[in-house]
């Protein structure tokens, strides 16, 4: 009523809980609760930070992006003309690559960007001293003398990648290019048909092929290579067939579920555009990785690379 005061009771039942009010009964002097609140924290703040610990690495790697290992590039003449090593490095670290196998017409551009970038950067040495070689490479007797001093003077982790075709692998430049890589423990990146593979494997049945774009051939087929061959693996450069919209096509998926260990992937910077595109195509790549089973992405992303070249690369120091 107006102009009356009401006197509360004085009980614990209108008396403020302290937060630990599960441990501390009332009634129960106030001192008491606070420290039976601060005993209860000082247990509860170790676990919570060993579980804060123990969480922060997990969040970490999910965030972190997932580590490519680039099979397949080029920095050729008219590359480094418009694009000095150090851009180009800044590409290949931007785009997350843990490694990124380069090679070029000539060879000189090879060089340039592995002094660069010794930690990145593992030189494949290429046939081709100027691009118009492609086609005419295998019937070039003055090829070899320009390898075997390349070979002599620095180190490599394959001689590649080479175009050749059919019968042309039957041929004497060819046959002492698989001779070169027996000789120096080197892999070979052959960028060919089923039939030039089959050939090379006949003239050493324990060379070691990259195959090229897996040969541009059907998965059913590229299966069929590999069963074959447990020495030959497939780099996937400048091809979109395997996946689609961050999804593997399904005759695609079997290839890497029966295979995990035998692909890679490269963006094949054939032309100085393509360098451009070395961000985007690894952002692609994680993408379409993603849909695979985490241990089966990681293998094709970097750990066969690493697996295969680790190695070398560690050799060529």
């Amino acid at each position: 009523m107006p102009g009356r005061s009401v006197k509360l009771p004085d009980s614990p039942s209108v008396r403020p809980k302290p937060a630990c009010d599960k441990l501390v009964k009332w009634p129960v002097a106030r001192q008491d609760s606070r420290i039976a609140c601060k005993v209860r924290c000082m247990q509860i703040r170790p676990i919570l930070a060993l579980l804060a610990g123990l969480a922060s690495p997990l969040i970490s790697a999910a965030q972190a992006p997932l580590p490519i290992f680039d099979a397949h590039l080029h920095y050729s003449h008219d590359a480094w003309e418009r694009l000095p090593p150090s851009a180009a490095v800044a590409l290949l670290r931007q785009a997350g690559l843990k490694a990124a196998m380069v090679s070029s017409s000539s060879d000189d551009g090879t060089q340039m960007l592995y002094a660069a970038a010794p930690d990145l950067v593992l030189p494949v040495l290429r046939p081709y001293r100027t691009r118009g070689e492609i086609g005419s490479w295998m019937h070039d007797a003055s090829v070899i003398p320009h390898l075997e001093a390349r070979l002599a003077k620095y180190r490599y982790v394959a001689i590649g990648e080479y175009h050749v075709y059919g019968a042309d692998a039957d041929t004497p430049v060819v046959r002492r290019v698989v001779e070169l890589a027996r000789q120096h423990r080197l892999y070979l990146h052959s960028h060919s048909d089923a039939d030039a593979i089959e050939r090379q494997f006949r003239q050493d049945p324990q060379a070691r092929i990259l195959w090229a774009h897996a040969g541009f051939d059907r998965p059913e087929r590229v299966r069929e290579m590999l069963r074959k061959h447990p020495n030959l693996w497939c780099d996937l450069a400048f091809r979109s067939d395997h996946a689609s919209g961050g999804q593997v096509d399904p005759a695609w998926r079997e290839a890497f579920l029966e295979f995990p260990d035998r692909f890679l992937v490269g963006t094949d910077t054939f032309t100085p555009e393509r360098w451009h595109y070395v961000v985007e195509h690894a952002r692609w790549s994680r993408e379409w990785l993603s849909s695979l089973p985490p241990a089966v992405a990681e293998q094709i992303a970097w750990k066969n690379g690493e697996r295969l070249f680790g190695a070398l690369r560690t050799a060529l120091r």
